[in-house]
């Protein structure tokens, strides 16, 4: 049995805790948009559904495995997509660094510098919960 694109849609996006409005400024589609694809009003594009599976950290084909996306769709989605954003790579390799960090001296270049990279990222972050993550970064380096 197949299971509904719409319908996993909706699942991740509630996983995720966030509002149909919230997922679909992220995928760059409306919210009316959104709510037609979730209650399968509408079958989404191939652009849709990449831009779906980078927010949901997944590949076009993973989203669409096992559901009623057809099948001359899914031939033509790309292999792979962005899963992450510059913040999530930013804040993984401000976690590695801090990791191995053991002398004194380097833990406050690192810090020093972090700060200051962290503080301007927050600048350029849209998303209150990408903000919220970047904050939280800076406040680990108090």
């Amino acid at each position: 049995m197949t299971e509904r694109l719409g319908l996993r849609i909706a699942k991740e996006r509630a996983e995720l805790g966030w509002t149909q409005a919230e997922l679909a400024e992220r995928a760059g589609i409306s919210r009316v948009a959104l709510s037609h694809i979730e209650s399968a009003i509408s079958i989404p594009g191939e652009r849709t559904v990449a831009l779906l599976a980078g927010v949901f950290q997944c590949e076009p084909h993973e989203l669409v495995a096992g559901t009623d996306y057809p099948m001359a769709k899914a031939e033509r989605l790309p292999l792979v997509t962005a899963r992450y954003t510059e913040v999530d790579h930013q804040l993984a390799v401000f976690d590695a660094q801090l990791a191995v960090a053991t002398d004194p001296a380097i833990v406050r270049t690192l810090h020093d510098h972090w700060r200051a990279r962290l503080t301007q990222l927050s600048t350029r972050v849209h998303d209150p919960r990408e903000r919220e993550r970047v904050h939280a970064a800076l406040a680990r380096l108090r």
